[in-house]
């Protein structure tokens, strides 16, 4: 008997591509909430351009480019950013693109970040590069998984790079005898995927694994958002509890738990 004798064979399929991959793609659980936040995301950018809201929000988020300068990019990034994280309806539709995967990949009883990050990388740009890195070197708890939800197709340079399971460990020992980030990006290039998601699509990935992206060279500006979501009760490392995060799905059994004390006034 294993871990996963206990899943539906659908789910066991889903858990086994996650370990094997580092990463899984799929269609949104809630379309219609994805397309609210891709019309809101492009409407705050025409608020922000001072220009008329489009019919085709697609169209305007994927030529942002011809719109706006790269001097100004992180000014209408951060008011894009901001205006939907202020939304109410917003981060309950985002965990709601990818309930059902996170629910088979992490559990169900979860946590998820405070502020749904937004990346924006249009072609030729090179002010907006994340080099080769792990999250879990920079603070991140290696039980976190990242929902990373593009709004608009994105794929080669306009998509982000992954290195596969099987070969992290390997590039990890290599690290010691290498000297930037460009000269580790050299060394896994042959190995890291960038990873094809139509719009409509999610995408969980496994985070310990070595990640980031290269200049745009297609046509299209690149618009996708990114979140972590971990199991309440798992370790937390430097992004805490209450402050990073904030529960969202806690079940009755584990609240009673939480608040029983036993006679004398002790927690059980």
């Amino acid at each position: 008997m294993t871990d996963t004798d206990f899943l539906q064979a659908d789910e066991q399929a889903l858990a086994q591509r996650f370990i094997d991959n580092g990463f899984v793609t799929t269609p949104a659980d809630d379309r219609a909430g994805l397309d609210r936040i891709q019309r809101r995301a492009a409407e705050l950018a025409a608020d922000y351009l001072k220009l008329p809201h489009s019919n085709d929000p697609y169209a305007m988020l994927d030529s942002i480019h011809t719109r706006v300068s790269v001097d100004d990019l992180n000014g209408l990034r951060l008011h894009v950013f901001n205006g939907l994280n202020a939304e109410a309806w917003f981060r309950p539709t985002y965990f709601r693109l990818a309930r059902s995967t996170i629910e088979t990949i992490v559990g169900n009883e979860l946590c998820m970040q405070r502020r749904v990050n937004l990346s924006i990388q249009m072609p030729g740009d090179s002010s907006s590069l994340l080099a080769t890195h792990s999250d879990v070197w920079s603070g991140d708890s290696p039980f976190e998984v990242v929902v990373w939800v593009p709004l608009v197709d994105v794929h080669h340079t306009k998509a982000m790079y992954l290195l596969p399971p099987s070969l992290n460990g390997e590039m990890q020992d290599r690290m010691a005898n290498l000297r930037s980030a460009e000269e580790l990006y050299n060394t896994i290039k042959p190995h890291a995927t960038f990873i094809e998601i139509p719009y409509g699509h999610v995408m969980l990935f496994n985070q310990t694994l070595m990640h980031g992206n290269r200049v745009n060279e297609e046509p299209g500006t690149r618009w996708s958002m990114n979140c972590r979501f971990k199991s309440i009760m798992s370790p937390y490392a430097d992004k805490r509890f209450g402050e990073f995060f904030e529960p969202i799905l806690l079940r009755p059994a584990t609240r009673v738990g939480m608040q029983y004390k036993l006679p004398g006034g002790f927690h059980g």
